[in-house]
């Protein structure tokens, strides 16, 4: 009995693996102090990973992907698209350097992801007009470098470029204001053999929406699900996902392959993101996906990355303070909770190994000093300003700290990621630094990790030292 129990384990394990073995990973890096590539490569692998996708052709990320056996989707910025778009010579320059250049030494580039989400909303239309112009010149410049079959230029956009009046995915289509924008895009692609590639979020649903029905943004079932004619979708992922392929359908192209660059949960910085949810959510993404049935409109597998890899210090936080938290990852490569991918057979996620730690030690607010001291709001603003204060706020992983404990966590989170230099941790004589962990509960107090570079530690090194002598004090005047 034993021994048909551990082969229909093995199958079951085998069929998951098969189903998803093409799951990615977007590997994000806006961080104070970045995990040494080569490391990150190596964690990747063996927890599975077949694929990443990068937000920019960086050197030391691209070379640590050499030989590695995983597919890359290479991005660039929006802030190349101007540029891009008026010059094929630029475009040429930029496979040539990005692309050829790491092809040739090794590196599997799949992809050339044009800009990230240009036509959101938020954007006021700033990429409307140069998109499409440098997604053809890129796309022109990977033919002419010989590449055009091998390598497919692709643009990440956000989901709301299409939506449905109704609620319905059947009645979908792409919004309006910018429908004469898309469909030359989309009939590119499809002229190119190359994929659409959409980024789904049920998280930011709920977060912008207190209405929200919570349960139909995971994949247990809803209770609130959408009826559309015979099909009842009970997960906000196939129908939005189903939205998609049904403006697909309507404007003529109903086969063009669908690639979900990103999809994930946050971890923090908000009520709703949590550890828990974050894992309730991508387990149930990936259990969800492993069946292999795709979605009412379309069977079959879902080519998928999630978002995303590692938690990013210096991402911008306009969207809100959550976007520092979506990492499955910590900023020192620790898993923040188990999630089954189905490519491994211990279904468990391996740490990014051999991660130098600097000295175990942390700043924090001296007992002695006043609450009412007149000069603590504008040090806490400046220390918040400078370094990463979102996990303090209403149900945040620090949502609990009392007024001295957040104090202590916006100078801490300063010293931490200026090196521990012991100038950042003045704060008009109002901190102090000691060998005892302040971590309470769910709050952690981290400690920086050596940088990879050591140039840049030195660039950031002297950088402290100069916002600690020079400005912070001139700022504390000017108050």
């Amino acid at each position: 009995m034993r021994r048909v129990s551990f082969a229909l384990g093995v199958i079951s394990w085998v069929c998951l693996m098969v189903s998803v073995s093409g799951i990615g990973a977007n590997w994000g890096t806006q961080s104070s102090h970045p995990l040494p590539p080569t490391a990150v490569v190596q964690m990747l692998k063996e927890n599975g990973f077949q694929k990443v996708k990068l937000f920019d052709a960086e050197e030391g990320t691209m070379s640590a992907l050499r030989k590695s056996g995983l597919q890359v989707m290479v991005g660039l910025p929006n802030d190349m698209l101007a540029t891009l778009a008026t010059s094929m010579k630029a475009a040429n320059n930029w496979v040539a350097t990005n692309v050829s250049a790491y092809l040739n030494d090794g590196v599997d580039i799949r992809y050339v992801a044009v800009g990230n989400e240009p036509f959101l909303q938020t954007y006021n239309g700033s990429f409307l007009q140069t998109t499409f112009p440098a997604l053809q010149n890129i796309q022109g410049a990977l033919i002419k470098a010989g590449l055009g079959n091998r390598v497919k230029a692709t643009v990440p956009l956000n989901a709301d470029v299409y939506n449905s009046p109704t609620g319905r995915p059947s009645d979908g289509d792409f919004r309006a204001d910018i429908r004469d924008f898309m469909l030359p895009i989309v009939k590119f692609l499809n002229d190119n053999g190359a994929a659409f590639t959409v980024n789904i979020y049920p998280f930011i649903s709920l977060y912008t929406d207190s209405n929200f029905p919570v349960d139909y943004a995971f994949f247990e079932g809803s209770s609130s699900g959408v009826v559309d004619g015979s099909v009842t979708y009970s997960n906000m992922f196939d129908a939005n996902l189903d939205t998609l392929l049904w403006a697909l359908k309507k404007n003529g192209f109903p086969s063009l392959p669908v690639i979900v660059g990103e999809i994930g949960w946050p971890t923090d910085g908000d009520m709703n993101a949590n550890v828990q949810l974050a894992q309730k959510f991508n387990q149930g993404f990936m259990n969800h996906i492993s069946t292999g049935q795709g979605t009412p409109m379309r069977s079959g597998l879902i080519d998928a990355y999630l978002f995303s890899l590692i938690d990013e210090d210096e991402k911008s936080i306009q969207p809100g303070n959550f976007e520092r938290h979506w990492g499955v990852y910590t900023y020192d490569g620790w898993p923040k909770y188990q999630l089954n991918l189905g490519t491994t057979r211990t279904g468990t996620l391996a740490r990014v190994k051999n991660i130098q730690y600097l000295d175990k030690q942390w700043c924090v607010l001296k007992p002695s000093v006043n609450l009412e001291n007149s000069k603590l709001a504008a040090t806490i603003s400046y220390a918040c300003a400078n370094a990463d204060c979102t996990s303090l706020g209403y149900k945040t992983s620090c949502g609990d700290l009392d007024v001295r404990g957040n104090i202590s966590y916006a100078f801490n989170s300063y010293y931490q990621k200026n090196d521990q230099d012991e100038v950042a941790c003045g704060f008009e004589n109002m901190a102090t630094i000691t060998n005892k962990d302040p971590s309470t509960g769910t709050c952690r107090f981290g400690i920086m990790i050596i940088a990879d570079s050591g140039i840049s530690w030195r660039i950031r090194h002297w950088g402290a030292s100069l916002l600690s002598f020079v400005i912070l004090p001139l700022f504390l005047t000017l108050l």
